[in-house]
């Protein structure tokens, strides 16, 4: 039986550009199944101070911070953990009696994911991008101990400024390098975008690469992540990201943590 929606029921929410059914369906499915009195929403916005506002106006216990506002709503916020303040990027706001504190679980979601797929951190590797996403990318290789490696980006002051804070080098474009590890962390292959049908490189560079993971999540098979399958390529998909940033944001909601057969079974609705 479906709680019903009460007065009293606590509202969890997400913002993004292109919102999806992808954290709707993971949250929801465990306030069900841990018999927790909240309901979670996604929404979009044109007027993110104004949206940030109605957090706290209305007492929305939290939400969901993904491109293009993970660097864009941090001047609205009260206070920054140090998971936001590391990487200057926001992907969690916290509302504690209507003080918002930001957090960045995806950097967490991202260091989990390079270790439990052991990706070898003598590799070399390109990370293209250099909005929140990459930052929370970068950080979490340099912190695993991966020695070298780019940052790709067409904006050369954002670019340069992340690779520079890191330790790496950035390039305007990839040219002929080759990396083992290839990190997508732009909109392109995004479903509902400019770009839905593209690859982020040429397919020579996915050839050449040992190991492809792109962090767009909608579609979970993006054209980057299609063709590292069809060459037999090591795959991190997206939507792994999502699944682990959001088991580390319920618990920040909540304060519940679930099982792992309990995460298991909402990140495979999510997907569904």
């Amino acid at each position: 039986m479906v709680r019903p929606i009460t007065k009293d029921t606590v509202l969890c929410m997400s913002l993004a550009g292109r919102p999806s059914d992808i954290g709707t369906r993971f949250h929801n499915f465990l306030y069900a199944e841990l018999d927790i009195d909240f309901v979670y929403k996604a929404f979009t916005t044109t007027d993110l101070a104004a949206a940030i506002a109605g957090i706290r106006a209305l007492g929305i216990r939290g939400c969901g911070i993904s491109m293009p506002y993970k660097e864009a709503c941090i001047q609205y916020v009260d206070a920054m953990d140090g998971s936001a303040e590391a990487i200057e990027s926001v992907n969690t706001i916290v509302n504690t009696d209507g003080r918002l504190r930001a957090y960045n679980t995806d950097y967490i979601a991202i260091a989990k994911l390079l270790a439990d797929h052991q990706i070898p951190v003598d590799h070399t590797f390109a990370v293209l991008g250099s909005g929140g996403m990459a930052k929370a990318v970068v950080a979490a290789l340099r912190d695993a101990g991966f020695p070298a490696g780019m940052v790709v980006a067409r904006n050369a002051r954002t670019g340069a400024a992340l690779a520079d804070r890191y330790g790496y080098t950035w390039r305007e474009e990839l040219g002929g390098s080759r990396p083992q590890l290839l990190v997508n962390a732009t909109p392109v292959g995004m479903s509902g975008g400019p770009a839905a049908d593209a690859l982020p490189v040429e397919p020579a560079v996915v050839d050449a690469a040992e190991t492809v993971f792109d962090v767009v999540a909608l579609p979970p098979l993006t054209p980057l992540v299609r063709q590292a399958q069809a060459l037999d390529k090591k795959v991190i998909v997206g939507t792994e990201v999502i699944a682990l940033q959001a088991l580390e944001q319920f618990v920040l909601y909540t304060g519940v943590r679930p099982t792992d057969d309990q995460f298991r079974r909402a990140a495979e609705y999510s997907r569904a």
